[in-house]
């Protein structure tokens, strides 16, 4: 089994690595399945992208927000995820993925605690994310983590709505 690492992304090679797992994230949506297509391409087009792309290290700064990246011990990156604040009691989980050759190593669960653990330690009381339908593995890892179901925590357009999942765990 790889072994592997998880920290802070901070550096700009470290930050770099994180934009490239999110367009490989981007990449996966579009060929996922016809519903995620339709989502990634109307919501997070390639100039809109482009510019959450480069607000990344601003939008995931401490203390309010975290962004992780998860690497072998040769340095290649692995996997990825993030908070930020929604409000002072709510932290949200963003962009969690992992390369294919890392999936099942665990990568995702632990990237997940460690931002849980974080959040908490932030002073948070909730914790959200939300998830496609489509992602099944998604869902299990959530539910084994001990997120619950919620309804939607922000303004989502009805269109997306039945395709999306929204979960929250109390901290």
């Amino acid at each position: 089994m790889t072994r592997f690492t998880v920290s802070q992304a901070t550096q700009p090679d470290q930050i770099e690595a994180v934009r490239q797992l999110c367009w490989d994230y981007r990449s996966f949506l579009l060929a996922n399945t016809d519903t995620d297509r339709e989502i990634t391409e109307t919501f997070y087009p390639v100039p809109k992208y482009e510019a959450l792309m480069a607000q990344l290290p601003r939008l995931h700064a401490r203390p309010k927000g975290l962004m992780l990246l998860a690497h072998d011990s040769t340095g290649a990156p692995l996997g990825c995820g993030m908070t930020h604040a929604l409000d002072p009691d709510t932290a949200e989980i963003k962009r969690v993925f992992v390369s294919d050759a890392a999936r099942g190593m665990g990568v995702a669960r632990r990237i997940c605690e460690d931002l849980i653990t974080q959040a908490r330690q932030d002073g948070y009381r909730r914790i959200v994310l939300d998830t496609s339908k489509s992602l099944a593995a998604a869902q299990q890892l959530y539910a084994t983590l001990g997120f619950a179901p919620c309804g939607p925590y922000q303004p989502i357009p009805d269109s997306v709505l039945p395709e999306l999942l929204f979960y929250e765990l109390p901290l």
